[in-house]
């Protein structure tokens, strides 16, 4: 029997839903241009795990690195694996945090960074699949506060 050598190697993703008290989430829009995934789209904040780095390290690191954010405490959320016309698939893995309130906020990547409400999200460029992720930021973070 042939053992096959050449296993699939995935991209890893790490991002960092911040959520402020009123349910906003941070987002980043994206710069439009070719050869970037998601070019031009609300996303949070993240990026791709250096070779034989834990992925919540990156996520921390590249959230640091975006934003100037030091989220101390990052709750494994959710994994799965995406999908985007084009672009070979990839796992993202989506940490929560909540904003302290204190630390201040730079847009160091991307075209802009701001808290959007939920409730009007329909009003921005944003992949189908992250307001699942947000509506469960949500719900865990009610959980957490009726601890």
């Amino acid at each position: 029997m042939a053992i096959n050598t050449k296993a699939i190697q995935y991209d890893r993703v790490g991002a960092v839903m911040l959520i402020r008290k009123d349910g906003s989430a941070l987002m980043q829009l994206r710069d439009h241009k070719k050869g970037l995934r998601n070019s031009g789209m609300w996303v949070p904040p993240g990026g791709h795990a250096e070779p034989n780095e834990d992925i919540k390290t990156c996520a921390r690191r590249e959230f640091l690195e975006e934003t100037t954010y030091n989220c101390s405490n990052l709750q494994f959320l959710t994994e799965f694996e995406d999908h985007v016309k084009g672009w070979p698939p990839y796992i993202l893995t989506v940490f929560l945090a909540h904003y302290d309130g204190i630390q201040q906020l730079q847009c160091l990547e991307g075209q802009d960074l701001k808290f959007i409400n939920r409730n009007k999200a329909n009003l921005y460029d944003i992949p189908k699949y992250l307001l699942t992720v947000w509506d469960m930021a949500l719900t865990v973070s009610i959980k957490n506060i009726l601890k």
